[in-house]
């Protein structure tokens, strides 16, 4: 393995970790806000679970972001450096600050950022099929917690401030609540690592499988070192959540993820689980949600694309003088 390939892996499995840390309140924020479950035993479960999807699951999306988003041919171990160290340098920073971003949407316009500037093809109609995905999910989203959260409540028989009527089943939608937690966990896994470890792909440097255990292995780490701050501002931060609410945005949110990946795409599990926490405050009173936190939250999501393709551009322009010298 040359010292170009180990550093890679070295960056991947800190991308991997950082990606880990970013998705614990996508995954465990709706059951452990709820108090469903408590703070360990929700990122133990979520670092178990996003390894194992990671390590069976990933393999056809590894070979999507490795093979269909660039012309992977000309993709070189300095041009996937590009990608990465870009990559988990923007995903560190909205961790850091705790803004839920999507790290798919950060991946994607780095491998597009390091692809202009390297002169290497990109595929514009699968980034226009993906682009139109990501548009709508999140008010797709929105509008499904809305529904979802009066139904439930219809179920439960909700009122304001009385939860009498909600003591019988108070154990099941907290034991749902879990249980869908833990399926977008290995979802998440399946999903996500190939944002870290699509290039091992892109430069034939692993298989598939290889390539889904060492991301895995990070998101492990990640989860369990550094996923608390961020898990509690998605738990906290953005909507006071009951568990009618809190079991909608967690259901609506496995519903649109899986219906993106159901017709081959994917998309931000944070973006699907934030419009459907916002839809199910609207449905609860606007006085549920805190629109600060939305509003810094849709500026990152703004940010991240145009953000990702300038740093990708700017540091394949400077691999390609210095490797030149």
């Amino acid at each position: 393995m040359s010292l170009e390939a180990g550093i890679l892996v070295v960056i991947v499995l800190a991308f991997a970790w950082s990606i880990g840390a970013h998705y614990t309140g996508a995954c465990m924020g709706m059951a452990y806000g709820s108090r469903s479950i408590k703070l360990w035993p929700a990122l133990g479960l979520m670092a178990v679970l996003a390894l194992a999807g990671a390590a069976v699951a990933s393999h056809r999306v590894e070979s999507t972001v490795g093979l269909h988003i660039v012309d992977a041919r000309h993709v070189t171990v300095v041009a996937a450096l590009v990608i990465v160290v870009a990559a988990f340098l923007l995903t560190t920073i909205y961790t850091a600050r705790k803004i839920p971003t999507s790290t798919i949407q950060i991946l994607v316009f780095c491998v597009v950022g390091m692809a202009l500037g390297a002169g290497i093809a990109v595929h514009w109609l699968t980034l226009l099929k993906l682009a139109v995905i990501w548009v709508m999910a999140p008010p797709v989203a929105f509008g499904l917690g809305y529904l979802f959260t009066h139904g439930l409540d219809r179920i439960v028989g909700f009122k304001p401030g009385d939860n009498t009527r909600q003591t019988r089943v108070l154990r099941t939608l907290s034991t749902i609540l879990v249980v869908v937690g833990a399926g977008a966990s290995f979802t998440m896994g399946a999903n996500d690592v190939s944002n870290a470890t699509g290039v091992f792909i892109m430069t034939h440097l692993f298989s598939v499988w290889t390539a889904g255990v060492i991301g895995g292995i990070g998101l492990l780490i990640g989860v369990l070192t550094w996923g608390k701050p961020l898990l509690q501002k998605v738990a906290f931060d953005i909507v006071h959540v009951d568990l009618s609410m809190a079991s909608a945005a967690q259901l609506v949110q496995a519903l649109v993820v899986l219906l993106a990946v159901s017709f081959g795409f994917f998309t931000s599990m944070n973006q699907a689980l934030v419009g459907a926490m916002t839809g199910a405050g609207v449905a609860r009173g606007t006085g549920a949600i805190e629109w600060k936190a939305i509003s810094n939250i849709i500026k990152g999501w703004m940010i991240a694309p145009v953000s990702g393709i300038v740093i990708a551009f700017l540091l394949a322009k400077l691999a390609g003088v210095w490797f030149a010298l």
